[in-house]
């Protein structure tokens, strides 16, 4: 990658990201940290708003807005791979979210490239077995009460087919042994545990804040399940 290229990709991730440290940028690129100092430095020569939060990282100031971004067909190739994967990996709420945003990136597709993407589309073909067809509705709602930190009453039914109602508050999603899984700190219970998606059977968010102060990393739940990653 050539130098004007990385600018533009960076100045890409920053707008991206409320905060991005010099060592994911250097990460992504793959270039050390002092050259990450030189590119941020020719971006604001060039007048991009940047600034700097100490343990945070870079920042754009507010109201500085990149022109719309155009995209190659590969990276739109790309795209449409992954919505091939979102049939095994996703559930309904998801697929809608990606379906529409990709055909936001189709229209700014020059004619021959959507040309190009519709014959990939009638050649890319994936076929599934049963148990990774997610036939629910849940992840975006999840998602939201998860970044909003906001506490959840779910029916949940367990594997004796006893449906209870669980208030909980959502940590994290984690996608194992073929299925998605919401973990969350449950007030019935007092502990965190382990709920399978598939497994709700509804979900009412009446956006109360967490009650606890503090919760576990999602990380560190990861070290206590049954599954070597």
């Amino acid at each position: 990658m050539n130098r004007i290229d990385r600018l533009f990709g960076i100045l890409i991730l920053l707008q991206s990201k409320k905060h991005v440290s010099a060592e994911t940028i250097a990460d992504r690129f793959e270039i050390s940290v002092r050259t990450v100092y030189r590119d941020v430095k020719a971006l604001a020569e060039q007048g991009i708003p940047l600034s700097f939060e100490p343990n945070k990282g870079y920042y754009i100031v507010q109201g500085y807005f990149l022109p719309p971004v155009s995209f190659n067909t590969d990276e739109a190739a790309a795209l449409l791979m992954m919505e091939r994967f979102l049939e095994g990996f996703a559930d309904k709420s998801i697929k809608q979210h990606y379906h529409s945003a990709l055909d936001k990136v189709k229209n700014v597709l020059k004619s021959n490239q959507k040309e190009v993407l519709e014959n990939l589309n009638q050649n890319i073909k994936l076929q599934l077995p049963e148990r990774l067809k997610n036939d629910f509705e849940y992840l975006a709602q999840l998602q939201n009460a998860i970044s909003a930190k906001h506490c959840i009453i779910i029916g949940y039914k367990n594997n004796k087919e006893e449906v209870s109602k669980r208030e909980i508050e959502p940590i994290g999603l984690i996608f194992y042994a073929f299925g998605w899984h919401l973990i969350a700190w449950c007030h019935l219970r007092n502990e965190y545990r382990d709920f399978r998606v598939d497994r709700i059977k509804d979900i009412l968010n009446r956006c109360e804040p967490f009650k606890k102060e503090k919760h576990m990393p999602l990380e560190e739940y990861m070290k206590f399940l049954p599954v070597d990653f």
